[in-house]
């Protein structure tokens, strides 16, 4: 089944005061790096589920109690087109721990049987600096069925939604994060890939959504460049499950 997901002015509004700082103490963990040609792409429209909620939490490091392995997670507003970064936009992000599982909801986990109803970890807010960028602490999301491993966002700017889209991981690098003990001892086996994922195929069939994904001493390092078209209608988000 299905749920419209309709934005409020007050919770597009809510956040993109004041975290203009908690951006810049974020960029101390993602340096900007020039465009690649051929990048400045709109990013495409998905849905917006399963679990989005507005938890007002502006901050850059999202992990709360959640093991795994450590991630800087790296989104470049752009306008789509012209490549000229766009500043102050609010950019929200959520995604499952290393077992599947999100924050704040009810029948979660492998066998539907667990709650995290008031629990914020993996949720967050920042606010894109001069050059478009925001940054979060995280952890590599983990898998559930029926979904490859992915990351969801939200950009607003002023009380519009810009674009809710999906990131996505490459294969290779989810493989052997997935060895890590966090990430295992599942009560199912991990069944989709990027290539198999239904909602990546229809909503993202040229792959604008799929990360570059590097390594520090720390952990990873993941990065994508978020086309935006600012004249464009508002986005209404859809729930799918």
């Amino acid at each position: 089944m299905s749920f419209r997901a309709v934005l409020s002015r007050r919770a597009a509004l809510l956040g993109l005061t004041g975290s203009l700082a908690a951006s810049h103490r974020a960029r101390a963990d993602a340096t900007p790096s020039p465009l690649a040609e051929g990048v400045c792409r709109l990013m495409p429209q998905t849905v917006e589920g399963p679990f989005y909620l507005d938890p007002k939490l502006v901050r850059d490091d999202i992990r709360e109690d959640r093991p795994g392995l450590p991630l800087t997670l790296r989104l470049r507003v752009i306008e789509a087109g012209p490549c000229t970064p766009v500043p102050h936009a609010r950019v929200d992000v959520w995604h499952a721990d290393a077992r599947g599982i999100y924050s704040g909801y009810r029948r979660q986990g492998d066998t539907g049987g667990l709650s995290t109803e008031g629990q914020t970890f993996l949720r967050g807010t920042q606010t894109s600096d001069a050059e478009g960028w925001v940054a979060f602490r995280t952890i590599y999301p983990g898998w559930y069925p029926g979904r490859a491993t992915h990351v969801h966002f939200k950009v607003f700017l002023d009380a519009r939604t810009l674009v809710t889209g999906q990131m996505y991981f490459p294969e290779p690098a989810t493989a052997a994060v997935y060895r890590d003990a966090a990430y295992g001892n599942r009560a199912a086996a991990r069944d989709t890939l990027n290539a198999q994922d239904g909602i990546a195929r229809h909503d993202d069939p040229a792959g604008i959504g799929l990360c570059t994904l590097a390594e520090d001493q720390t952990g990873r390092i993941a990065s994508l460049i978020v086309g935006i078209d600012r004249k464009g209608p508002p986005k209404a988000g859809w729930w799918r499950f």
